[in-house]
């Protein structure tokens, strides 16, 4: 199943607004036809301990749960 990206896009933009709340930010850099999502944590997030946490936990599990065909989410590299 093809990841809808206006949606995933619109998704990610909801959870950015949390981290850029605490100096933080998140950006969209790909998803590929198997539904994995890389993104790339950046400013206070970029260098905090719990972003492979927050990534893996939380992240995820939200793009999973609202975006059809999403499957992992992955950090940049």
């Amino acid at each position: 199943m093809a990841v809808n990206r206006e949606l995933l896009e619109s998704t990610v933009n909801v959870i950015r607004q949390s981290l850029q709340a605490d100096g933080g930010d998140l950006a969209l850099i790909d998803v590929n036809d198997e539904g994995v999502v890389t993104l790339e944590m950046q400013g206070a997030c970029a260098g905090c301990p719990l972003a492979a946490y927050d990534m893996s936990e939380g992240i995820e599990r939200i793009l999973i749960e609202h975006v059809p065909g999403v499957t992992r989410v992955q950090p940049a590299i």
